[in-house]
C-alpha cells in the first residue's frame, strides 16, 4: 500500500485548533508597542515628589496619606539604587518584573535594610510599599508589564488611584455604564480592575486603549486558565465607543471556534493509515467547492469517524479500500445501530444498543458516493485516482429508503396528531404565563422592599436587596418558604417563550430562520389593482438557499409589534447584534435581529438552543401528556409540521403550501402533512355513497310495517331453550328444530343443567333401545348424544372464558384540558 500514490501528499497536516489563533487577530488589531521612554519617567526625584504629594494624588485619609508618603519615598530610594537613566529602566533592572507583583516588596525591603538582613518585611512596611507604588503607576512614572499587572494578587485600590490620577472622566463614564448594567458587582469590579491595569501597563487614558491591548490580556488570562469574567472589560470599552467601527462587537469572537481546514477535520479522528487519511483529505478537497461547510463537516465525520476509524478500531492494520465481504457486512451492521446511555431506576447508568432512525442509510450513502466518485475520477485521472478504485461494498439494492421513509412518515404523523389538538392549550398557557409574569414584575416594582404584594395569582414579598444582589433586577421571595425568585428573569423567559410559540405557529418557519428574523425582514407590497398595502415577512435563505415571502396575519402583526417595541425600548431603532452561524462556523454582520436580549452591556441574539429551552420550560408548566402518559414535548420543527398540516386540511393547495414552507419538492411538503383518521372516514363514507348510487334504488326504500315486524320477530324467534340460534335473517330452520344437533346453536352456559339432563336422557334411551333390540333407534340416538356432549363442552368453554370488558368510546373532549389521551 505504501507504493500507491497519495493525492494529498503535497498538503501538510495541520491540527485543528480549539479556538481562533490570537496571532491572527493581533495582525488585524495590533497592540500598542511598548515605549522605551516618555516624559513622566524622565522626571527628577524632586519633581516627582512635588507632583505626587499634591492633588489629585493626595488621599482623603491623613493616616493613609502618611503611609503613602513613607512608601513612596522608600520605593524611590530603592529605585535610585538601580542602574538606568529613567525610572522605567531602573524598574526593569530591579528584578521586580521577575519577582511578581507580590514578592517584589520583599526584594525592596531587603535592599533598603541591607544585604545582611534576611528576614521577612514587617507587615506595615509591606503595606507601605504597595501604597507608595500606586501613585507612581497613576502618574505614569513606571509601567510594569501586562503579565506583571495580571498575576494573582493584583494591586489593591488600583481602580480608584487610576481614576483619580490618570483619567477621571474616562472612569466616570465607565462607572455610569456599569450602573446601568445588571451584571453583579464582582464582575464589574474585575472589568474595571483590568482596564486600570491596562492603563498602568500601556500608559494613556481609557480612550487610548486599543483592541490589540485587550487581546494581549485575553492571551495572558487564557494561558493561566482564567477565562470566566476576564473578557467583560472589552465589552464595557466597546459599549463606551473606545474602539473603531471595524473592531469585533463581541468578545465571543475571541473564543468561538471558526472554520477548520479539511486536514483538521480529518485529523480529529487520528487515523492510523496515513495513505487513507491523505486520500480522504484529497477527496473532500475535490468536493469542497460544491458543498457548504456544514455538509463538509458532516462528510468528514461520516467518512473519517463512522467509516474508516470504525474499521481501524475493529480491524487493526487495515489499509485497503477493497473490503472483504465479512468486513463490509460487519461494518454495515454496526453503522445501523447506535449506543445509548440509559438511566436505571436506581440512578445508575448503563449503555445499550438501538437501531438508528435511518438504519445508517445516511452514512452508507456517503461511503457509496465516495467509492463511486473515485471510480468515476479514476477514468478521468488514472494516475491520481486509479490505484484507489475498488468495488463498492454497498449495493444499490441496499440503498432503498422506502421502508425508512415509511417508518419516519408514520412517526412524524403520530407526533403531529398528538400535538395539533394540544396546540391551543400550549398557546393559552404561554400567553397566560407571559401576562402573569409581567403583572408580578410590575406589581413588585411598585412595592417597597419587605412588603407583600399579590399579582399573577400569587402572593410574594419584595426582597430586600443586599450589596451582592443585582440592583438592576427585581427580586421577590415566597412568604411561606422564603425561596427567592428573579421576577425580571421570569418575565423575560415568559415573554420570549410566548413570542417563539406565536411566530413559529403563525409562520411555520424553521428555528434557524426564526433566529435570523430582523427588522429588515418586515416589508410591504402594494397591490397593483387596488393599491392596498400587504405586510410581508421576508425569510432569509437558509436550508434551501432561497428566500421567500410570507403574508403577515393580523395576529402575527401584533406579536411582531410587541417584540419590536420590547427590543427597541426608548431608542429610535433596534440595536445591532452579531450572531454566530453554528453550521457554517462564521460570524454574521451586525443586524437588527428581532430575537435578541440584553446581556451585560451588549445585546446578544437569542440562540436556537435558548428557544428550545424556553419551549421545554413552558411545556413543563402546562402538564400536557401524550397518549402514554409521559410529558408532551414540542420541538420547533413540530410547529412547522403542524402549520403545513393545518393549512392543507383547511383548504390551502399543496403547491401553495410548498412555496410557503420553502420546500424544493412538493413531495416534501406532503410528507409533512399528517394523515388524519377523519380523512379515511370521510373517504370511506364517500365511497359507500358512490356504491349506493350504482345499486338499485328499491334496496334503499323505507321498509313496510310488516317487513319491520318480521325483522324484529326474527331476533325474537332465535331464542331457544338451550341458547341462541345463529341462522341468518329471513331463513328458516333447516334442521327441523333439532337444535342439539345444529352447529348454529350457541349454547347458553346458564342452561348447562338442561343440556346435562338431555345427555343423561339420551344415555338412558340408548340403553333401553339396546335392551329392546331397536337397532335403528340406537344409531339416531348416538348422533344426538354426540351433539349434546359437544354443546356441553362448548357451554363449559364459554363459561370459563375471561369476562368481557366494555372499553367504551374514546372521549376527545379532554384534549382541550390538561391531558391528551
Amino acid at each position: 500500500m505504501s507504493g500507491r500514490p497519495t493525492p494529498a501528499a503535497t498538503a501538510p497536516r495541520s491540527a485543528a485548533p480549539s479556538a481562533p489563533e490570537v496571532a491572527t487577530l493581533l495582525e488585524r488589531f495590533p497592540p500598542r508597542p511598548p515605549e522605551p521612554t516618555w516624559p513622566a519617567t524622565r522626571h527628577s526625584r524632586s519633581r516627582i515628589l512635588e507632583r505626587l504629594l499634591a492633588p489629585p494624588f493626595i488621599s482623603e485619609s491623613e493616616r493613609n496619606q502618611e503611609g503613602r508618603e513613607a512608601g513612596l519615598i522608600k520605593v524611590l530610594d530603592w529605585l535610585e539604587d538601580q542602574p538606568g537613566d529613567t525610572w522605567q529602566e531602573r524598574w526593569l533592572a530591579s528584578g521586580a518584573e521577575q519577582a511578581g507583583n507580590v514578592a517584589w516588596r520583599q526584594t525592596t525591603s531587603r535592599v533598603l535594610r541591607g544585604s545582611e538582613w534576611t528576614g521577612q518585611a514587617p507587615w506595615g512596611e509591606f503595606i507601605q510599599l504597595g501604597r507608595g507604588l500606586l501613585p507612581l503607576l497613576a502618574a505614569d512614572v513606571i509601567r510594569p508589564s501586562l503579565a506583571w499587572m495580571f498575576t494573582p494578587g493584583s494591586i489593591k485600590n488600583l481602580i480608584g488611584e487610576m481614576a483619580r490620577g490618570r483619567d477621571a472622566d474616562g472612569f466616570a463614564k465607565l462607572a455610569a455604564l456599569a450602573q446601568e448594567d445588571p451584571a453583579n458587582a464582582n464582575t464589574k469590579e474585575a472589568a474595571l480592575r483590568r482596564i486600570a491595569g491596562l492603563l498602568a501597563a500601556k500608559g494613556g487614558t481609557v480612550a487610548d486603549i486599543a483592541v490589540g491591548d485587550c487581546l494581549q490580556v485575553v492571551h495572558i488570562m487564557a494561558a493561566r486558565g482564567r477565562r470566566d469574567t476576564s473578557l467583560y472589560f472589552y465589552q464595557m470599552l466597546h459599549a463606551l465607543g473606545v474602539f473603531p467601527a471595524t473592531a469585533p462587537r463581541t468578545v465571543r469572537v475571541f473564543a468561538a471556534q471558526g472554520q477548520v481546514g479539511i486536514e483538521g477535520l480529518i485529523d480529529r479522528y487520528d487515523l492510523a493509515c496515513s495513505p487513507i487519511r491523505d486520500l480522504l483529505v484529497a477527496y473532500l478537497r475535490e468536493r469542497q467547492p460544491a458543498l457548504d461547510y456544514a455538509t463538509l463537516r458532516s462528510m468528514s465525520f461520516g467518512l473519517g469517524r463512522m467509516f474508516w476509524k470504525d474499521l481501524e478500531m475493529h480491524h487493526p492494520g487495515i489499509s485497503s479500500l477493497h473490503l472483504e465481504p465479512d468486513v463490509a457486512a460487519a461494518w454495515k451492521h454496526r453503522v445501523a445501530r447506535k449506543t445509548l446511555t440509559v438511566t436505571n431506576p436506581d440512578g445508575t447508568t448503563s449503555q445499550t444498543e438501538a437501531p438508528r432512525a435511518d438504519l445508517g442509510m445516511n452514512y452508507m450513502s456517503m461511503v457509496r458516493a465516495f467509492y463511486l466518485d473515485i471510480a468515476q475520477w479514476a477514468m478521468e485521472d488514472p494516475p491520481t485516482w486509479g490505484p484507489w478504485a475498488a468495488p463498492c461494498p454497498i449495493r444499490d439494492a441496499e440503498m432503498s429508503r422506502r421502508k425508512v421513509h415509511a417508518h419516519r412518515k408514520s412517526r412524524m404523523d403520530q407526533r403531529t396528531r398528538e400535538r395539533l389538538p394540544a396546540l391551543p392549550a400550549l398557546v393559552t398557557a404561554a400567553d397566560t404565563a407571559r401576562k402573569a409574569a409581567a403583572e408580578r414584575l410590575a406589581a413588585a416594582q411598585q412595592t417597597p422592599p419587605g412588603q407583600l404584594f399579590t399579582a399573577g395569582g400569587q402572593t410574594l414579598r419584595r426582597a430586600v436587596l443586599s450589596k451582592h444582589t443585582r440592583a438592576a433586577k427585581i427580586w421577590a421571595e415566597d412568604p411561606d418558604t422564603g425561596k427567592r425568585r428573579d421576577l425580571t428573569l421570569e418575565e423575560h423567559r415568559a415573554f420570549w417563550s410566548w413570542a417563539a410559540v406565536e411566530v413559529l405557529r403563525h409562520t411555520g418557519i424553521r428555528v434557524e430562520e426564526l433566529a435570523e428574523l430582523s427588522h429588515h425582514s418586515l416589508v410591504q407590497y402594494r397591490l397593483p389593482t387596488t393599491g392596498e398595502l400587504v405586510p410581508l415577512l421576508q425569510i432569509a435563505p437558509s436550508k434551501t438557499d432561497a428566500e421567500r415571502l410570507l403574508v403577515i396575519s393580523p395576529e402575527l402583526a401584533d406579536v411582531l409589534s410587541a417584540i419590536i417595541s420590547r427590543v427597541r425600548g426608548s431608542k429610535p431603532t433596534l440595536p445591532l447584534v452579531v450572531s454566530y452561524d453554528i453550521h457554517e462556523r462564521v460570524w454574521n454582520p451586525p443586524m437588527p435581529l428581532l430575537f435578541q436580549q440584553r446581556h451585560g452591556v451588549e445585546n446578544r441574539p437569542i440562540t436556537i438552543h435558548t428557544v428550545r429551552a424556553l419551549l421545554n420550560a413552558t411545556l413543563a408548566a402546562t402538564g400536557l401528556t401524550d397518549g402514554s402518559g409521559r410529558p408532551l414535548n414540542y420541538t420547533p420543527h413540530d410547529f412547522r409540521r403542524i402549520f403545513i398540516t393545518d393549512a392543507i386540511l383547511n383548504g390551502m393547495p399543496p403547491h401553495i403550501a410548498q412555496l410557503v414552507a420553502g420546500h424544493k419538492a412538493i413531495t416534501t411538503t406532503m410528507g409533512y402533512k399528517a394523515v388524519y383518521p377523519e380523512e379515511v372516514i370521510n373517504g370511506h363514507r364517500a365511497f359507500i355513497a358512490r356504491r349506493r348510487a350504482t345499486r338499485p334504488g328499491e334496496e334503499y326504500r323505507v321498509p313496510t310495517e310488516k317487513e319491520w315486524d318480521d325483522f324484529l320477530g326474527h331476533f325474537e324467534r332465535r331464542k331457544v331453550a338451550h341458547g341462541t340460534c345463529g341462522r341468518a335473517f329471513g331463513t328458516a330452520c333447516i334442521h327441523e328444530h333439532a337444535c342439539i344437533r345444529c352447529a348454529l346453536l350457541r349454547p347458553d352456559p346458564a342452561q348447562h343443567h338442561r343440556l346435562a339432563e338431555v345427555r343423561d336422557n339420551l344415555l338412558a334411551r340408548i340403553a333401553e333401545a339396546e335392551h329392546e333390540g331397536w337397532r335403528g333407534e340406537v344409531e339416531g340416538l348416538r348422533v344426538s348424544l354426540a351433539g349434546a356432549e359437544q354443546k356441553l363442552a362448548q357451554a363449559e368453554q364459554i363459561a370459563t372464558r375471561h369476562t368481557t370488558i366494555d372499553l367504551g368510546m374514546p372521549d376527545f373532549s379532554r384534549i382541550a384540558g390538561r391531558h391528551v389521551t
